[in-house]
């Protein structure tokens, strides 16, 4: 029974070494794609004053962000690092807040495509440098929304000799009693009805807007319409991940091992994958970035050929 015990033991740990190893390999490239992505935005000036390439750029280092410290708590937890719940706490208050940042960015990216396609007059005036600047400012006050109730709710029920105890850092520790997580859930919800509904929104203006146009109008209108589709994918993404504590936290009163696999297959899925999708639509689908993209990657070779020619 030792011998037999010792060996499923060994099993499990070297699964979860593997798994941790899969995720380092993973996290590592996708950083590594990012940090070429915002070297490459910072390397244009008509990047950083263009509305789609400034909101571009926010989901990368926000991502890229999220990456870095969602690995971080995950080789703790891991290794069952223990640390003060007011450590503990200001960690969460930050992950809790780029958590959201993603999902806005993604809709007022689509609202963007939504004014260049739909109002292309008012463009200039509606995406504005100032305006972007004033669009970041609010996608940051809407992404505090949910971590200042879920804290708020959490100060008001903890005593403050629990703030003192050293713990694993999880985002379970917050939520003391079951009502506490139902409110995280109506939060959650309510953002992702308020989302939804601006997506679908503009992928029926931007519909009709490509079903009237002709000729090259068409042509960039229906390119814009499957940016807002990609979007939306992501955006998916990116809100079933908000749901992603709550069926953790279900599937823990069924079984432990269980919510261990349940809560990798949801990291690799919903935290990771959306993160390499940002790439792909703005950064590999745009001409204008892509060209930008290769000179830098090339140290200016395809620029020097392109010359040549």
């Amino acid at each position: 029974m030792e011998d037999n015990s010792s060996l499923v033991g060994g099993q499990s740990l070297r699964r979860i070494n593997e798994r941790v190893i899969i995720v380092q390999i993973l996290v590592m490239i996708f950083l590594c794609i990012n940090l070429l992505l915002i070297m490459t935005f910072f390397k244009k000036e008509c990047f950083y004053k263009t509305t789609r390439y400034i909101l571009f750029a926010l989901t990368l280092l926000s991502d890229s962000f999220l990456l870095v410290m969602s690995n971080i708590m995950l080789i703790f937890n891991h290794f069952k690092v223990t640390m003060p719940v007011w450590l503990c706490i200001i960690v969460s208050v930050v992950v809790i807040l780029y958590l959201a940042v993603t999902p806005l960015t993604l809709t007022a990216m689509t609202l963007e495509r939504y004014v260049a396609i739909c109002m292309p007059l008012r463009h200039g005036e509606l995406c504005s440098q100032s305006t972007t600047v004033n669009c970041i400012l609010i996608i940051h006050g809407l992404s505090s929304v949910p971590f200042f109730v879920v804290l708020s709710i959490f100060f008001a029920s903890a005593s403050l000799s629990f703030y003192t105890q050293y713990r694993v850092c999880l985002a379970e520790m917050f939520i003391l009693y079951r009502w506490q997580d139902d409110i995280r859930a109506g939060v959650y919800q309510l953002y992702f009805v308020l989302m939804c509904i601006t997506i679908v929104f503009c992928y029926v203006k931007i519909m009709k807007v490509a079903k009237a146009a002709s000729g090259e109008q068409r042509k960039s209108t229906w390119k814009g319409l499957r940016t807002v589709i990609l979007h939306a994918f992501q955006l998916l993404l990116c809100l079933i991940q908000l749901w992603c504590p709550f069926i953790e936290t279900a599937v823990l009163q069924i079984s432990f091992k269980l919510f261990i696999d349940v809560r990798y297959i949801n990291y690799l899925t919903f935290i990771l994958a959306p993160k390499c999708l940002s790439p792909l639509i703005y950064g590999l689908r745009d001409e204008t970035f892509v060209h930008a993209l290769k000179s830098y990657a090339s140290f200016g070779l395809c620029k020097r050929n392109s010359w040549q020619k």
